[in-house]
């Protein structure tokens, strides 16, 4: 599953497709071209009985003026191990932010700062998977937080699990 292929929901806006972010998106930044933009990917994760619901989220932040959010539900069989899971939220991020440069691209946005929220931090359970994932996603690209910087996973989508 990419990050282009489930329902997406607005807390104002209600469900939208992928293409139909991108456009609420654009239009915020069309609407006030001047401002400062910030548009970062998180997803979290919480397991029941045999499954995993990942939340992903993507938060446009309007720097010193508020900003929107959108997240989508996914829900998969449970992965086997903590590591397993956490990179699985780290893979879901990813997906949704190569979507979300891509659909830019094709709208002629290139000049897009985007960030990726990573639910782990340098204490607790993930601590271990820190380096990696954080190195896996820096060298996609990609900006990247952790705890307690990574709101977009650790406030936003977990509003949501």
């Amino acid at each position: 599953m990419d990050g282009k292929s489930a329902n997406y929901y607005s807390p104002t806006l209600g469900r939208l497709s992928f293409p139909e972010v991108v456009n609420e998106i654009i239009a915020m930044m069309e609407a006030s071209p001047d401002d400062v933009y910030s548009i970062v990917v998180g997803t979290d994760s919480q397991t029941y009985y045999g499954e995993a619901e990942y939340v992903t989220a993507i938060v446009v932040h309007r720097v010193g003026k508020g900003g929107r959010y959108f997240w989508r539900r996914v829900v998969e069989r449970k992965p086997k191990t903590l590591r397993d899971r956490i990179w699985r939220e780290a893979w879901l991020s990813y997906e949704t932010a190569q979507a979300l440069i891509q659909a830019f691209k094709q709208r002629g946005i290139f000049d897009c700062r985007l960030e990726i929220h990573v639910d782990i931090g340098r204490g607790g359970r993930t601590r271990e998977l820190v380096e990696e994932v954080v190195g896996a996603i820096r060298g996609s690209g990609f900006f990247v937080r952790t705890k307690p910087e990574a709101y977009a996973a650790s406030v936003v989508a977990d509003k949501y699990t």
